[in-house]
C-alpha cells in the first residue's frame, strides 16, 4: 500500500535532521520554505504520500504539517491540499554581474552560412514530429543502429537519388550531427588508415581545416584560376575535400572536365574525394549540378546537411560512404549522436513531401533576395561587380584593390556584420583572389532585409 501511495504522490526532497523525527521533519520543511526552495503556493505531498516516501509514520508528517500551519509557514484548505503560505521570502544575495559584457551581434547581419531562421517551417515540422512519434515503434527509442534510424536512411536514399543524382542505398548512409561531425569522423578514419595529407580548396572554412589538423592531417591548398579550383591533380594527397556543386565562398561550380579528372585521380591512386554538398538544392539561373559522387560511388564520400535548407540548430547531416569505408566510420561513431526524434521527424518531413515544398518556397524567396541585391548594387553602387550568384545563399562582391579592410570597417560603423573574402583564404595559398566581400543574403529575416541592404550599400565605396 505504501508503494501505491508513493507512486501517485508529489515528489519532494527532504533530509530531516536533529533529534526526533517530527522535529527534524518540521525543521527541514521550515528551512525549505524560509530559503525560498519551496516557493509560495507550492503544493506539498499528502501526509500519506510523504510518509511512504520517507519511510515514517503518517501521523508524524501530519503533526509536522500542523505545526507549520500554526506558525504560518503553510496553509491547508479542503480540496486543495497543503500549500506553502503566501508570505515574503527573503531572496538570497546574488553576485553583482561583471561590468564587462560580451560584444553582442550587430543589428544587421550578412555573414554567410546561415539561412533565414525566421522562415523555419515550425508548424509543418511540429506536425511531422507528431506523426513520426505516433508511428514510431517502441524500439526506436533504444540505442539502435549506429548508422542512424532506418526510416531516415531510407528516406534520404530516395531523396538524394531523385534530387541530387546520388547513387546509394540505405545501408551505405550514416547519419551524423552536421557536416563538421561527419568530416571529423572521416579525418579520424583516414588518419587511422595511415593518411597524412588532405588537399583542400584555396578558399574555404578554417573550421574544416582545423578539424583535419586535430585529426593529424596536414591540409594543402589546391591551386585555382579564373575557371575555379584546379582539382584535377591533387598530387601526393591522400584525400581531397571539395564543394563541387557550389564552391564556398567563391561560388562557382567545378567544371565537368575537372570533375572527371579528379575522379580519375582517385581511381588511379586509391585516393578519396570528400564532397561537401552544403547548398546543392538552391540554384537560380542554371540547371542543378548533380553530385560528383555519381561518377564513382566507390571513391567519393557524399556529405549533406539540413543546416542550409532547414536550420543548423537541428544538427542533422548525413554521409553516403563507399562500402570499403563504411565499417571504419561506423566504428568511430555515427547516427547515435543524433536525436532519434529529430531523425524520425526529418524522415517524415521527406517522405510526406513537406521538405520539397519548403525547399521550393525557400528557393523562390532567396532568388528574390538575390535579385534585389543585384538591382540595388547596379543602381546605387555600379562600380561593384557581383559574382557567384547563379546558385547558393551567398554572393561575392568584388571591390577595388586594397579596399577590403576599410569596407569591412565601414560596414561595422553601419552596424552591419559582413566578412571579407580574405577571411576564407587558406594560409598556405600563394595567390589571392582579390579584394571582395562574401555576402550571405539568406541570413537576415524578411523584415530586416531592406534595412540590411541599405546598410550594405552605405558601406560600399
Amino acid at each position: 500500500m505504501a508503494e501505491r501511495w508513493a507512486t501517485f504522490g508529489i515528489d519532494l526532497h527532504l533530509e530531516p535532521t536533529g533529534p526526533g523525527l517530527r522535529r527534524g521533519l518540521t525543521d527541514a520543511l521550515r528551512e525549505a520554505v524560509r530559503t525560498g526552495r519551496l516557493t509560495p503556493g507550492t503544493r506539498l505531498p499528502s501526509s500519506r504520500s510523504l510518509a511512504a516516501d520517507l519511510g515514517i509514520a503518517r501521523n508524524t508528517v501530519a503533526d509536522a504539517y500542523a505545526d507549520l500551519i500554526a506558525e504560518g509557514w503553510l496553509t491547508a484548505r479542503q480540496g486543495s491540499g497543503t500549500r506553502v503560505a503566501d508570505r515574503a521570502v527573503p531572496t538570497p544575495p546574488t553576485r553583482r554581474p561583471s561590468p564587462r559584457r560580451a560584444p553582442g551581434r550587430l543589428p544587421y547581419d550578412l555573414v554567410p552560412g546561415t539561412p533565414d531562421l525566421s522562415s523555419f517551417p515550425r508548424a509543418e515540422w511540429l506536425k511531422a514530429t507528431r506523426r513520426a512519434l505516433a508511428a514510431a515503434p517502441h524500439d526506436a527509442l533504444g540505442y539502435g543502429d549506429p548508422r542512424g534510424r532506418p526510416e531516415l536512411r531510407t528516406a534520404l536514399a530516395d531523396y538524394l537519388a531523385r534530387v541530387r543524382g546520388v547513387r546509394t542505398d540505405p545501408e551505405r548512409i550514416v547519419v551524423c550531427s552536421g557536416f563538421a561531425h561527419g568530416l571529423h569522423l572521416l579525418c579520424e578514419v583516414l588518419r587511422a588508415r595511415g593518411a597524412r595529407t588532405l588537399a583542400v580548396e584555396s578558399y574555404g572554412l578554417d573550421a574544416h581545416w582545423d578539424l583535419a589538423a586535430r585529426a593529424g592531417l596536414t591540409t594543402v591548398p589546391l591551386p585555382f584560376d579564373s575557371l575555379g579550383t584546379r582539382a584535377q591533380d591533387p598530387g601526393a594527397a591522400d584525400a581531397v575535400l571539395l564543394s563541387p556543386a557550389h564552391q564556398f565562398p567563391l561560388g562557382g561550380a567545378l567544371r565537368p572536365e575537372r570533375r572527371a579528372a579528379v575522379v580519375d585521380w582517385a581511381r588511379r591512386t586509391g585516393g578519396l574525394i570528400l564532397e561537401d554538398d552544403y547548398d546543392g538544392e538552391f540554384r537560380y539561373d542554371r540547371q542543378a549540378v548533380g553530385a560528383l559522387q555519381n561518377l564513382d560511388p566507390d571513391h567519393v564520400v557524399y556529405l549533406g546537411t539540413a543546416s542550409k535548407s532547414l536550420a543548423p540548430g537541428l544538427r542533422l547531416g548525413w554521409m553516403v560512404l563507399p562500402p570499403s569505408l563504411l565499417p571504419d566510420v561506423v566504428a568511430h561513431g555515427g547516427g547515435r549522436s543524433v536525436s532519434v526524434l529529430e531523425q524520425l521527424t526529418l524522415a517524415e518531413f521527406l517522405t510526406s513531401g513537406a521538405y520539397d515544398r519548403h525547399v521550393r518556397a525557400a528557393r523562390l524567396r532567396y532568388r528574390r533576395r538575390r535579385d534585389s541585391l543585384v538591382e540595388s548594387l547596379a543602381t546605387r553602387v555600379p562600380d561593384v561587380r557581383i559574382t557567384g550568384i547563379a546558385a547558393g545563399l551567398h554572393a561575392v562582391l568584388r571591390l577595388p584593390p586594397g579596399t577590403e579592410r576599410s569596407v569591412v570597417q565601414a560596414a561595422t560603423w553601419q552596424n552591419l556584420a559582413v566578412h571579407g573574402l580574405s577571411r576564407f583564404r587558406h594560409p598556405a595559398t600563394g595567390t589571392a583572389a582579390g579584394d571582395a566581400l562574401v555576402v550571405g543574403y539568406a541570413t537576415p529575416p524578411d523584415h530586416a532585409w531592406a534595412s540590411t541592404l541599405d546598410a550594405l550599400c552605405r558601406a560600399l565605396p
